[in-house]
């Protein structure tokens, strides 16, 4: 029961900043910015346009694959789809500056991979990145949309952890 209740809450988008019921809250965090605060240029499109360094903790023990989601719902154009990933090993909890994973979806960019803010000029830009712990690995077809990625995600997240960062074009 209380796994399940948990299951529900954070479904909802209900935080606890730490323990629920002995149950540990996934957490997701980047030693390049912190939660809500701006991420450095050298990882957007005015600079090496390569991805942050992260790192996933308090996955549930029971995880055997992450994916990760990156997108802008502030772009203009509507939700804008930088960075599409699944089938990361459980235990890689440390994604490392510019990491090169196997499999990558399409961004809206229409290539495979991550690919960094770069907002028009104007109001900063808010970066939704998460990440989901999954209870298996998936046969799915690099180039893939977000889409098709949580559909296939469906019934299988145990926990998922979001960081925020923002960026303004200079």
């Amino acid at each position: 029961m209380k796994q399940q209740i948990f299951g529900f809450l954070l479904a909802m988008g209900v935080g606890f900043g730490g323990a629920f019921y002995g149950v540990n809250v996934m957490k997701l965090t980047s030693q390049a910015f912190k939660e809500g605060q701006p991420i450095p240029q050298v990882y957007t499109c005015q600079g090496k346009n390569v991805s942050f360094p992260l790192t996933i903790s308090d996955a549930p023990k029971e995880t055997k694959s992450f994916a990760i989601v990156m997108d802008d719902p502030d772009a203009p154009g509507g939700t804008f789809d930088h960075w599409i990933a699944w089938n990361i090993p459980a235990k890689k909890t440390t994604l490392e500056e510019g990491v090169s994973l196997a499999h990558v979806g399409k961004n809206h960019m229409k290539k495979e991979g991550y690919f960094g803010p770069c907002p028009p000029a104007g109001a900063a830009h808010h970066y939704h990145i998460r990440v989901y712990a999954l209870d298996t690995e998936f046969d799915l077809e690099n180039g893939i949309s977000k889409e098709e990625l949580h559909k296939a995600m469906d019934g299988h997240i145990l926990s998922q952890a979001e960081l925020i960062g923002t960026y303004k074009r200079s």
